[in-house]
């Protein structure tokens, strides 16, 4: 019988193996990688003729139970006369001459590893390994060779074959239990909802075919499993290695869980990783991931191997799981959660693990691009989210409080930080002189190299790891520069810059306006991506502003309920327009109180903005005694929010009416099923606010005649379509919509509004009295209520 490939990269090998000691992360500078690249290449540059850079070895090696296929790229390769040398090459923050006699032994082994692939290719006897140090700040080297002879690498090489074999063995024996399991296994339900498997058909041929797709689905149809289902399939077949489940949300997270858990019900079985936020999951939050203060830090990659081995025993990887193999093995939580993940055959994260350029997972997509499938969970929230991925901001307020605080114990740093400040009371000016707000299509002049040499400056203290009351307030704004600086790398016609006076502070933002490039470049570090939601529209968009390819499918799919179920209602008679608002109050609480009231139950009303939703609440209150009222406020927590979706009771016996705004907590992700809401008022067409940055937006989309409705109407409509996705839940579900703005009849709303609602205007409150009066009597005719 063939023997499974196991391919594996130099770099994970070696550290597999080598690695040991403590977790010692309190500082590690953001702009390393970067760094490092830019080193790479200068340093290859300088190399003399007949220096190849980036050569590309491979070797298979053939034991009992597999074929370990181990490959990487060698940084560069030395042709002499006198022989063949390997370079690896290293950026470093150390002074060199503390690596002179105390190199990683996992640099060198990485060194030594390609010179026996290499001598393997080639055939020959000896060859050279050179390791080259370069310090980031002052550009000195330091190189360290020495010559093997071909059967001293070989030990070497076989050492550490031997050291992952029993690793990789129960790696390449899970997978065959995998993908068994996946050719066995059913859809988990006796049928498809209807339009489930059609999209299960298009998730299917995207990630088999390597390709992209924007597919909007109405509540109802099971989108999570329709999505994951056939996305497992490609593992089973080999067109795929690893899932990434990407949710702006906790409730999406918990659905794709959910999803997971049932097919491992019905006999699947799948390595599955819930990412948490550091934050969240870290045992020692105020121990910084110092070895001298936490003990789970102390000797974690000692203990990490058999961590790992504990961990491998469950298919489901979840936090409880992963904390209780990190507490029983005394390792770090989340260092063991990015390991795991390495292996995982599915990883259930935030998008901005794969997406956004200060957190996204390295070990992953630093490396050459895998045969990952992105399944992106509630789509319509990467707009925004990517813009704020991709922008950066300083505030002249923390450069001013951390000058205060380090005065007298890093001169260095205040003088650095003073100029900073000196800089952003000149640009500070500028934009009290226009109004408090200016913009420019040009970074800030002059601004960068103060923010290096403050960079600089903080890092030699930074990296001695020293507590000091400042360092928690310095490390804060030392990353922000850091992001700020790696924007100004890639600024170009897609960012402005945009300085806000406020009192005696100002923010300075490179504002992403079109995202579009830079996803592109994301997505290019897996094979295929498919974009789901129940409002994407209109699809051509979204589109555009994920940085889709032209030939990238686009797939709707309508309700699966009953068409008669939902009655939409539109109430044209009244303008939400700002200037309006005052005046549309009165009818607009008058409409809410003839909603509620065409039958017992409970209702939500969105509003595009707390104050509007306040003015007609107020007046609500003074007309209508007999209703209870729940009010979103702005400052909610995770408890409060609880407890105003708990008031939402099937139990209740008196009519509740809810307040919120759209494009909030309770406007998507919110699951009150049956009785638990019976309607919504939608007041508006979602409009964001008017602002300085939507208005960048517009006029930077003006070009192509799409600005208002890429800054205005597109993000508009679908918060809209979001907040009536809450009325119908289920195929038993029964509920009343009332849209109240006239626009929604104009053509270039309308067009927008979902193909298979039924609308129907109303004019006065009569007519909407009679309307549900029709509907309700209708629905408890059929016992739907």
């Amino acid at each position: 019988m063939k023997k499974q490939r196991h391919p594996i990269a130099v770099t994970t090998l070696v550290t597999s193996v080598l690695r040991s000691g403590d977790l010692d992360v309190r500082f590690s500078s953001p702009g390393r990688s970067l760094d490092g690249i830019r080193i790479h290449r200068d340093i290859q540059r300088r190399r003399p003729e007949g220096y190849r850079a980036e050569v590309p070895v491979f070797l298979e090696v053939e034991t009992e139970d597999l074929v370990l296929a181990v490959g990487g790229r060698v940084d560069g390769v030395f042709e002499e006369e006198g022989g063949t040398v390997v370079e690896e090459i290293k950026s470093t923050t150390r002074e060199l001459v503390d690596l002179e006699d105390r190199s990683d032994p996992c640099h060198w082994g990485q060194a030594k590893a390609y010179a026996y692939l290499l001598a393997c290719e080639r055939k020959l006897e000896e060859v050279g390994v050179r390791l080259t140090y370069c310090n980031v700040d002052s550009k000195e080297t330091l190189e360290r060779e020495e010559t093997f002879a071909r059967d001293e690498l070989e030990s070497f090489f076989r050492d550490l074959v031997d050291g992952y074999l029993a690793w990789a063995t129960t790696q390449v024996r899970w997978r065959k239990l995998r993908n068994t399991t996946i050719g066995e296994l059913d859809f988990p339900f006796a049928s498809y909802r209807s339009g489930q498997r059609t999209m299960a058909v298009a998730v299917y041929r995207t990630l088999r075919d390597g390709g992209q797709a924007l597919i909007q689905a109405a509540t109802g149809i099971g989108k999570t499993m329709a999505a994951l289902f056939p996305a497992i399939k490609t593992i089973g077949n080999g067109d795929t290695d690893r899932i990434f489940f990407l949710t702006a949300r906790n409730t999406g997270k918990t659905a794709a869980i959910s999803a997971l858990n049932l097919l491992q019900e019905k006999g699947l079985r799948l390595k599955r990783v819930c990412l948490t936020a550091k934050d969240h999951i870290c045992f020692c939050p105020d121990a910084a991931c110092s070895p001298d203060l936490c003990e789970y830090a102390k000797g974690h990659f000692d203990r990490l191997p058999d961590a790992l081995q504990d961990a491998f025993a469950y298919d489901n990887l979840d936090r409880a799981t992963i904390e209780a193999v990190a507490r029983d093995r005394e390792v770090c939580p989340f260092e063991l959660s990015l390991e795991l993940a390495c292996w995982a055959d599915c990883i259930v994260c935030d998008y901005n693990y794969a997406f956004d350029p200060r957190v996204y997972l390295r070990r992953f997509f630093d490396e050459e691009s895998g045969a990952y499938a992105f399944l992106v969970d509630e789509a319509h929230n990467l707009v925004d989210r990517s813009r704020e991925m991709f922008s950066a901001r300083l505030n002249k307020s923390a450069f001013l409080e951390l000058r205060q605080a380090v005065k007298s114990g890093l001169p260095a740093v205040y003088r650095a930080a003073g100029k900073i400040n000196t800089w952003m009371l000149a640009a500070r000016k500028q934009a009290v002189a226009c109004g408090g707000f200016q913009s420019d299509p040009h970074p800030p002049d002059g601004l960068e190299p103060l923010l290096r040499v403050f960079q600089r400056v903080s890092e030699r203290w930074l990296a001695k790891n020293r507590p000091a009351p400042w360092r928690e307030l310095l490390l804060e704004i030392y990353f922000e520069a850091g992001a700020f600086c790696r924007v100004l790398e890639c600024y170009d016609n897609s960012y402005v810059s945009c300085y806000t006076a406020a009192g005696k502070n100002l923010e300075v933002k490179l504002f992403c306006l079109d995202p579009s490039s830079q996803l592109k470049a994301a997505l290019q570090r897996g094979r295929g991506a498919v974009f789901f939601s129940a409002t994407l529209t209109p699809p051509g968009y979204f589109q555009e502003i994920f940085g889709c390819s032209d030939s990238a499918a686009k797939l709707g799919i309508g309700s699966p309920f009953p068409r008669d179920n939902l009655q939409v209602l539109v109430a044209d008679g009244i303008s939400t327009l700002f200037t309006q608002r005052e005046k549309s109050v009165e009818p607009i609480a008058e409409l809410i109180r003839t909603f509620a009231a065409g039958k017992k139950g409970n209702y939500l009303c969105f509003f595009p903005s707390y104050a509007y939703m306040t003015m007609v609440v107020e007046r609500f209150e003074m007309l209508e005694k007999r209703v209870r009222v729940a009010i979103q406020s702005p400052e909610m927590d995770d408890a409060e929010r609880d407890r105003f979706l708990d008031r939402f009771s099937e139990q209740n016996r008196d009519t509740l009416v809810g307040f919120a705004v759209m494009g909030g907590v309770f406007g998507e992700g919110v699951d009150l099923v049956g009785e638990r809401l019976s309607g919504a008022v939608i007041v508006g067409v979602g409009l964001p606010a008017i602002c300085p940055e939507r208005d960048l937006i517009r006029r930077h989309f003006d070009e192509k005649d799409t600005g208002f409705d890429y800054a205005y109407r597109y993000p508009g409509i679908n918060r809209v379509l979001q907040a009536a996705g809450r009325v119908i839940r289920t195929g038993r579900d029964r509920g009343c919509l009332l849209l109240v703005d006239r626009r929604f009849t104009d053509a270039g709303y309308r067009r927008l509004l979902p193909g298979h609602w039924s609308i129907r205007r109303v004019h006065c409150h009569g007519q909407l009295e009679e309307r549900l009066k029709r509907f309700w009597a209708t629905a408890k005719a059929l016992h739907l209520l």
